[in-house]
């Protein structure tokens, strides 16, 4: 049960990468067509590009940016809880919140419209929620006799 409770995390993370090269293959033809990263000022930043980027592009990047924020907490727990004790329910949860972040992703890059992707998200925060509590149970509730 150990390695599928870390699938979702390493196809999570997967995903991510893919969102990484997706925002750089939108964004780098962009800026090719504004003179390229020569004109770019030192020390300039991806957030510089808000306002000069057409919003669609720069979305790839907000994308990339969110799920190298909360997803941290996921891969935490799901680790957490592989080592001291996957059950069936938290790989189902683990799941789950990797296909919300994904159809979040993909939401994000190509629609945007606010309020689904709210919905979304809160949907993959109550999995999260959920992955953690089982997370605090197994580690302050558990035998330290068994842990060792």
């Amino acid at each position: 049960m150990l390695a599928q409770m870390l699938a979702p995390a390493a196809v999570l993370v997967a995903w991510t990468l893919i969102m990484l090269m997706w925002a750089a293959g939108t964004r780098l033809p962009a800026l090719a067509k504004m003179g390229g990263l020569k004109n770019a000022k030192p020390g300039g930043r991806g957030q510089d590009l808000e306002g000069v980027l057409e919003d669609r592009i720069n979305w790839k990047s907000h994308n990339y940016s969110h799920l190298v924020e909360q997803p941290t907490l996921f891969y935490a727990v799901s680790l957490i809880i592989a080592l001291l004790g996957p059950d069936p329910t938290s790989v189902l949860i683990a799941w789950i919140y990797v296909a919300v972040r994904i159809v979040h992703s993909l939401w994000q890059a190509l629609v945007n419209v606010v309020s689904v992707r709210f919905i979304l998200f809160l949907i993959s925060t109550i999995a999260l929620i959920v992955l953690a509590i089982r997370a605090l149970s197994l580690t302050l509730f558990a035998d330290p006799m068994v842990l060792q």
